[in-house]
């Protein structure tokens, strides 16, 4: 079920767009891994999940958030490929999602995450990433693979998506604690962010590119009104994803 996904959202992606993979020779040769990668579109995990390059170790992703994964087309699917770590809405079911990500990593598997917790504003900016990276990589202790995608924001026909890899992350180093994992998860940030050196936010699409790009998008901050108490703008949207 797995290769069988995997090719036939190549094969649909592949029919829309270029994808060019960069930096797969500095995969680790042994072991699992953790993917962390920007996320400016709904598109992303797709995208991973078709063209990563590493075919000798499963690919898990760690999400959707969802309160119910029973419901949707979508969901069904990671359910039935059983390459999904969902979590709750909230932060319910935290500690159990934390253990299926680790048992993955342990197991030798690779589990991509999304560093920010919630889409990007803006391609080639990423967010700060959460805490949540480095506490996986560092209970795990696996290494972190810093993944930088662009063009995915908006996806013209024929528009190329680019899959930067960037030179894996030695959590080991670190130490431990939360103050560890910051530093891990900064190190992961300051990696992605170099990888999209250059990149900008493309024109917005004709009408059926914009309604594609757009299509599962879910940026409820965007329509809210600024909070003026707020010193962490980023700080609610953090909460919805929280950190393992």
């Amino acid at each position: 079920m797995y290769h069988f996904v995997r090719l036939g959202l190549k094969g649909l992606s592949a029919a829309y767009v270029r994808v060019r993979i960069e930096g797969a020779e500095r995969l680790p040769a042994t072991g699992g891994y953790l993917v962390c990668f920007n996320h400016p579109s709904w598109l992303d995990p797709i995208v991973i999940a078709a063209w990563w390059p590493d075919q000798e170790r499963l690919l898990h992703i760690f999400g959707p958030r969802e309160a119910d994964m029973s419901v949707g087309i979508r969901n069904h699917l990671i359910t039935w490929t059983g390459r999904g770590v969902p979590f709750q809405p909230g932060g319910q079911d935290a500690l159990d999602a934390t253990r299926r990500s680790l048992g993955v990593l342990r197991a030798g598997g690779v589990l991509a995450l999304a560093g920010e917790g919630r889409l990007s504003d803006q391609e080639g900016i990423p967010l700060p990433f959460e805490p949540g990276v480095g506490h996986f990589a560092i209970l795990a202790r696996v290494p972190i693979v810093p993944l930088s995608i662009d063009g995915t924001r908006w996806v013209h026909f024929g528009s190329t998506i680019r899959l930067r890899i960037g030179e894996p992350i030695d959590p080991t180093s670190f130490g431990t604690g939360r103050a560890a994992a910051a530093a891990v998860s900064e190190a992961a940030h300051q990696a992605v962010t170099a990888g999209l050196a250059g990149v900008t936010e493309r024109a917005r699409p004709g009408p059926f590119g914009a309604w594609f790009s757009e299509l599962f998008n879910d940026r409820p901050w965007l329509d809210e009104p600024a909070d003026p108490d707020a010193s962490d703008p980023g700080a609610a949207a953090a909460e919805e994803s929280p950190p393992p």
